[in-house]
């Protein structure tokens, strides 16, 4: 067994969607990034490329690749899911926290749920997502961007 951490931030602007967990959520903003800038799915990503050792998705999926600009992250969750398999590990679990003042999330986490569930090849029971407030302090609690921690355990094949 291995253990991973990934944390990711994404400042909130006007004229994009904004998408957690490959999920569109109705809101005035989206998250400002390269691809689609999902931090949520991103947080997960670094979660596990740093369980097994492989540094992090800016050096997997640069920014500076074209071929990326406005992905989804869930694609590119698939690369790291293959990655791991390769390696020959799978999800033990996953836990994921967001922190956003705005929008509330509670209502589409199950859709979250699903769709890493989906690519991460593995039971709903084994991932979690809690959504919380920062009180309006910092940043997110400004209304100025969200963010997302996630930490994973993989086990071997």
């Amino acid at each position: 067994m291995r253990i991973g951490s990934g944390f990711d931030v994404h400042r909130l602007v006007e004229g994009r969607k904004l998408i957690l967990g490959g999920v569109e959520i109705p809101y005035e903003k989206g998250l400002l990034g390269h691809s689609d800038a999902d931090v949520l799915v991103h947080a997960v990503m670094d979660a596990i490329l740093g369980a097994l050792g492989k540094r992090d998705i800016g050096v997997h999926f640069p920014d500076t690749d074209a071929q990326y600009k406005d992905i989804s992250s869930l694609v590119l969750l698939t690369k790291v899911v293959d990655l791991m398999k390769q390696q020959g590990y799978r999800i033990g679990n996953l836990d994921v926290t967001v922190m956003a003042q705005k929008p509330k999330l509670k209502d589409y986490i199950p859709r979250m749920l699903k769709n890493l569930a989906d690519v991460l090849e593995c039971e709903i029971s084994k991932l979690n997502i809690k959504a919380t407030t920062t009180e309006g302090l910092g940043f997110e609690g400004k209304g100025e961007g969200i963010s997302a921690g996630c930490v994973c355990l993989i086990e071997k094949l």
